[in-house]
């Protein structure tokens, strides 16, 4: 009997030993650092990882949070999906690491199987590829930010990290994961109500701190169901620097020259005889693009009997509804409902498309907020480029940034939206109202993210006074 116990005893004595050499490395904190001017790749400040369960080019705010952390001295390790342009201020800087998340295998990605199959093999896959990500292949560090939504299955793998790893959680808000599922399968689904109550507990218990895109989601998250009781810090979303006005008609001049989705306008452009309308948009039911296609209708149709520009409507952005209205515009235009409007689409560099915010007359924006009090990015990045916007505006948060009549106008309906339009670009108002919103805008773009991120992010993580 003894010798059996002994045995198990070892056995179970071994078991033990193996899982501890095989649990991630922890974080240990060091001795101070040195100066921040003596600072180096290898000396770094602190060391944070960056999670995006997503396209990490389609995600500016969390690549000017690892852009910033970097400016300050901290090392970065940038996690997530590879699969389209990167933000040039994280390539080739020494304290930024991208670490690539493995793409699901094809099986997953296909669209032949049901979504109750593909759903949990898919989250299956990413809590594998995540866990290893951040447990195996990256270094420990003193910060883990991680991008909601999507929460699934991100914050639970984010808590099981940071407790073994020694690491402090943030999480920054951008939305919710559940209010953006029940826009496509309402409130009731199981999945939703399922993806509600994990994301608010979680979201309640396991960040040392959070940040949020507007004060509106500051105080929705302190009540229920989130009651969140640790530190909630808003963080405006602000425009990076490489987003500016553009104050040279040459300079304007040859970029639309250059541009081919312009070029042989741009003449018109120039001398104010063709309006130039910018809207980015994702494609999805979240952004409306029927909403500007009808207001779009509605003003060719108003231009025969008032004196309206034609409009040259440039629309970038990527996303699953593209094809679906293109064949609409396509339509559309082949019945001559669309006389003197021109929509093309575009896909970008950051560069260019920073430009051509600057180059345009007016920007849309689409976003319809899931939640309420979440803001897009895009209007932002127009403000940075001193472009006046006008936006869907029925939701709580979009007062926090469009001041209506100041930098820019909102509308609810397609109708509301045409007379916007009108107003703006009638040749009768010789464009007076359009120019006091671009002022407007050009003065909201002067606070720059650099100098927000600073204030907040930079004081949290110990990298600003």
């Amino acid at each position: 009997m003894l010798e059996v116990l002994l045995i198990l005893a070892t056995i179970a004595s071994t078991i033990f030993t193996a899982i501890l050499l095989l649990l991630p490395s922890r974080y240990v904190k060091h001795s101070p650092p040195k100066a921040v001017s003596s600072v180096s790749a290898d000396e770094p400040k602190i060391s944070v990882q960056v999670l995006v369960l997503g396209d990490i080019g389609r995600s500016p705010r969390m690549q000017y949070h690892a852009m910033s952390i970097a400016k300050h001295g901290g090392r970065v390790d940038m996690i997530g999906y590879k699969e389209s342009t990167l933000h040039p201020g994280l390539i080739d800087n020494p304290l930024i690491s991208i670490v690539t998340l493995p793409p699901p295998p094809s099986l997953l990605r296909s669209k032949t199987l049901p979504f109750v199959v593909i759903g949990p093999l898919k989250v299956l896959w990413q809590i594998w590829s995540l866990f290893h990500t951040l447990g195996y292949r990256t270094n420990p560090s003193r910060w883990l930010l991680v991008q909601n939504p999507p929460s699934i299955p991100t914050l639970f793998i984010a808590i099981i990290i940071c407790f073994l790893r020694n690491t402090h959680l943030i999480i920054d808000w951008h939305n919710y994961g559940w209010t953006i599922l029940a826009g496509t399968r309402g409130e009731k689904h199981p999945f939703v109500i399922i993806s509600k109550y994990y994301e608010a507990f979680l979201g309640r218990w396991a960040p040392t701190a959070s940040f949020t895109v507007t004060h509106a989601m500051a105080k929705q998250l302190r009540n229920k169901p989130y009651n969140i009781r640790s530190p909630i810090f808003t963080l405006h979303d602000r425009p990076a620097a490489i987003f500016q006005p553009i104050s040279s008609p040459s300079a304007r001049l040859s970029f639309l020259m250059n541009l081919p989705e312009t070029a042989r306008h741009t003449n018109d452009i120039m001398g104010g005889k063709t309006k130039l309308l910018v809207s980015s948009t994702s494609w999805t039911p979240d952004e409306d693009f029927s909403l500007l296609l009808s207001a779009l209708c509605s003003y060719s149709s108003t231009s025969t009997s008032k004196p309206l520009p034609p409009i040259l409507a440039i629309i970038t952005g990527k996303g699953p509804q593209k094809q679906l209205y293109l064949n609409r515009i396509a339509s559309l235009t082949a019945s001559s409902q669309l006389r003197n409007i021109t929509i093309l689409t575009a896909w970008l560099s950051v560069e260019d498309y920073a430009t051509l915010l600057a180059c345009a007359d007016l920007g849309v924006c689409l976003h319809m907020s899931s939640s309420g009090v979440d803001l897009p990015m895009k209007v932002v990045d127009m403000f940075g480029a001193g472009l006046p916007v006008i936006g869907y505006g029925a939701y709580e948060s979009w007062g926090e940034l469009v001041k209506e009549g100041v930098n820019g106008r909102g509308f609810r309906t397609s109708g509301e939206l045409a007379e916007v339009l009108e107003e703006l670009f009638d040749r009768k108002g010789e464009g007076q109202e359009l120019d006091k919103l671009r002022v407007g805008a050009r003065e909201e773009g002067k606070r720059r993210w650099d100098e927000e991120w600073d204030g907040v992010a930079g004081r949290v993580l110990g990298l600003c006074d």
